[in-house]
């Protein structure tokens, strides 16, 4: 289910959310450029922060979103 439809399954939400400080630092080993503040996300702003991301990763939205999936 993907209640707030973010894209994301609800389940692998809630654990991202309870692995957050983990996933923020393998985000940050496989692109060493991100800091803190590109990767803090805010409710309702999912599509400025993968655009941030896809600014400073120069990866495309689709393959951040995969690899956070992945990670989860």
């Amino acid at each position: 289910m993907d209640a707030n439809n973010n894209g994301i399954d609800d389940a692998t939400e809630l654990r991202a959310r309870g692995n957050w400080n983990e996933i923020k630092g393998e985000a940050k080993q496989k692109w060493s450029n991100l800091t803190d503040d590109d990767l803090h996300y805010e409710e309702g702003k999912q599509d400025e922060w993968y655009g941030r991301l896809q600014q400073k990763t120069g990866e495309t939205i689709d393959d951040i979103k995969h690899w956070f999936q992945r990670t989860f």
